[in-house]
Order: structure tokens, then sequence, then C-alpha cells
């Protein structure tokens, strides 16, 4: 195969999504051009020592990512939303975004787009940065191109953020003690996606809901203690929160209706992809790290944090309590 055969276009590469499939098309032998705003910044130059052309685009520049798909093979699309902190965008800018990467790819020529939505998608949420992935799939599968579309559990990565509370021996979050949720690795998504990419006829024209376990609250407490060598407790976010706050309120509702909860089927994922991390090795390897970051996190509140916005599955929103003084990620807001 040429460069151009191997050439695979990843957006959203200074994040986590992007930046994991970088590192895994890379790991497989891909070309791999990352386009990113400003090229000289921190993010995009370790890209380049790593062995990734980057390239200056913009989402709202069609121009530039007409240039940046030129002769490419496939493209990685993820966008910002409106739950992600400092996005700077609006529900309608997402969807145009989206919509724009994908009509591009299809112009260009591009063999394989592969769109990252949400876990929720294929329903009405009431969550407009949610719905909005919704609209963008439907667009993607109007347009002549191959695709596949995969929709990550809650990233792991979520649930040892600095400030969240496991410094003083706790963690909160959506689900009740007793109720599963499921969750993946940002690792595995970047290594499903290079997957996908490499066996084209297994997976274009697919929807693939993605994860690697499916945890109840009591379980991460379990998992949690083992790796920190100290207990760890878990309840649901107080419901005090949840009357405070809408947005809120509907995904503790999605969760216990169980479509922010996941459904995606673990067994038959990890006969396809072997690889999944469980959340035990995920803290063992690449989330051990993480967890002792949270776990010395100087942060002296005593309330929880109210989660105010969230976006796209997985990513965090960092929002204040009402004291101002700290910070925690919800299920929503990163690429």
């Amino acid at each position: 195969m040429t460069d151009i055969d191997r050439t695979v276009v990843v957006l959203g590469a200074t994040g986590q999504q992007g930046g994991s499939v970088a590192a895994a098309l890379r790991a497989d032998g891909w070309v791999v051009r990352a386009v990113v705003r400003d090229p000289s910044g921190h993010r995009a130059r370790s890209l380049s020592a790593s062995g990734v052309e980057t390239v200056r685009g913009d989402l709202g520049d069609p121009e530039s990512l007409r240039a940046a798909f030129a002769d490419a093979h496939g493209v990685f699309s993820v966008q910002p939303n409106s739950g992600q902190a400092d996005a700077g965008v609006t529900d309608e800018d997402e969807v145009r975004f989206g919509t724009a990467v994908a009509d591009i790819a299809e112009r260009c020529g591009v063999a394989h787009l592969v769109y990252s939505s949400a876990v929720t998608a294929g329903s009405t949420t009431g969550v407009d940065h949610l719905d909005t992935k919704s609209r963008i799939e439907a667009h993607v599968r109007d347009l002549d191109i191959a695709s596949t579309i995969i929709r990550p559990a809650t990233f792991m990565e979520l649930l040892v953020t600095p400030e969240i509370g496991l410094d003083r021996g706790h963690l909160s979050f959506l689900m009740r003690p007793d109720q599963a949720m499921q969750f993946i690795a940002v690792r595995d998504i970047g290594r499903i996606v290079a997957a996908v990419f490499g066996s084209p006829e297994s997976y274009a024209g697919r929807t693939m809901e993605i994860a690697g376990d499916a945890l109840t609250g009591n379980a991460l407490a379990g998992h949690l203690t083992r790796a920190a060598g100290r207990p760890i407790s878990y309840s649901r976010l107080p419901t005090t929160l949840s009357a405070q706050d809408e947005v809120l309120s509907k995904l503790e509702a999605l969760v216990d209706d169980g479509r922010l909860a996941g459904n995606a089927d673990l067994d038959a994922l990890r006969t396809e992809f072997p690889f999944l991390l469980c959340f035990d090795r995920w803290l063992a390897g690449p989330g051990a790290g993480l967890l002792d970051e949270a776990l010395r996190s100087t942060d002296t509140g005593t309330q929880p944090a109210v989660p105010l916005r969230a976006g796209r599955l997985g990513g965090p929103a960092r929002v204040a309590d009402d004291a101002g003084r700290r910070f925690i990620r919800v299920p929503g807001a990163e690429q």
C-alpha cells in the first residue's frame, strides 16, 4: 500500500478520544494526519514528536478540512460540544461541524468515515447536547460513504479525576450503589477504531455501542479500595443536587432507564476485541497514575460539586461547588 492508502485523518487528536485513536493507528502502521488549530501548540508538538503529521485546520473552515482530507483513506470524526468546559460551541455548532466533516469526507473521496457518537444516541433524551449526536448520525447514514458509528460508554478516566473526592475516601456518581453502569478505557476506544479502519469490510455500515466493563457503585468502591490500599466508599450523588439542576436530574433518569447506563454486549465485544480492559486491569495499568493523582488531591472542600453541564459521554465537564472551591467531572463533555 502507498502512504495515501494508509493515511487516516484524525480530528480531536489533542483530546482524549482523538489522541487515543492517533496512538492506536500509529501502532498499527497507519500514517496519521491530525487536524489541529495551532501546530505550534504543546499538544500538537507532542503529536508531531510521536510521528503524527499535524496540519492546521478548523471545523468552521471547510477549505482547511478539504485540504486536510485530500488523498486520505479514512477520517475519524469527533466534535466539541456545548457541555464541554470552555469549548465555546453551541449545539447547532456541533451539528454543523459533524455534518460538514461527513459531507467533505464524501466529496473528497474518503473511503471510510468513523464517527464517534454517544451511548444515548438513537433516542430523544431531552438533553440537547446529547441529542445532537442522533442528528449527526442520521446525516452520516444518508451519505454515499462507507461509515462506522461508535457509541462509547462513559470513560473509566472519569472516575479517578482529581478533586472528585477519592482523597477523602469517597466516590459519588450517577448510579445507585446496586445499579450497574458500563464504562470503557479511553485507550480501548482508539484500539477499537484502529481495528475498524483495519477491516472495513467487517465494520462499514455498523453502529457499535462499545464498553469494557459494567460495574455497580458498590463494585466500583471495592475495586478502588483494593487499588488504593485504603477504604473508598460509594454513594449516588445527593438528591439535593439533582433537585437543583435539570440536566443532572435528566442524566440520572437516563441511567435509571438504561440509556446512559449502557447496553453493550460485553461478551461479544470481548470476543471481537480481546484487548478490552476491565476496570481492575485498567486501575493496575493505564489508570494507575490517574488514581494516584486523585488520591493525592489537595482539595479541602467537604461538599460534593454540583455537576451543571454534561455533553459527550465519558468526557469531563468542570463545575464548581456552591463555595466555588473545587471541580468534578461528569459524563458527557469531552472529545
